[in-house]
């Protein structure tokens, strides 16, 4: 019974060394699990213009849709590392996104918008009638932006 006493203090002191922390800390430290900071995707930022199409995400796959289109568009898309803002995205797996005309099944009229291991890409296409915004492949949070060619 005499080395319950001992035992207990260096418990109570081994909980109070953990409760002190070992060191200074920024405001830019995060505790393990902590989610990271919301994603910046510049291509998002901007005011929706009337007849343009924006949509993001943390993951995919994805499908997004369905949107009737009527002609040409630039399509733009961004994607962001937030835990690592200066991630080299030519070593990551391609960033896929293609129109289908169901959700999330390619076919022989889908439109392939984007295979690109990048962190922003454009491209312009013409499309018409109903399609669906899916992305296949991408490890990041990402949005892509249609607009509108020649419209006003």
């Amino acid at each position: 019974m005499r080395w319950i006493g001992p035992i207990v203090l260096l418990v109570a002191a081994a909980v109070t060394a953990g409760a002190c922390g070992g060191g200074a800390t920024t405001g830019h430290d995060r505790a393990a699990g902590d989610a990271p900071p919301p994603a910046r995707l510049a291509v998002a930022s901007a005011t929706k213009r009337p007849g343009e199409i924006l949509v993001r995400a943390d993951a995919s796959p994805g499908s997004h849709g369905p949107f009737a289109l009527d002609g040409r568009y630039v399509a733009r898309f961004e994607q962001v590392a937030p835990e690592d803002p200066e991630l080299d995205f030519a070593t990551q797996t391609a960033f896929v996104a293609t129109f289908d005309r169901k959700p999330q099944q390619e076919g022989a009229d889908s439109v392939r918008l984007f295979r690109a291991a990048a962190r922003t890409g454009r491209r312009t296409v013409t499309l018409r009638g109903r399609w669906y915004l899916d992305v296949s492949f991408g490890d990041f949070p990402y949005a892509i932006r249609l607009t509108p060619v020649g419209r006003r």
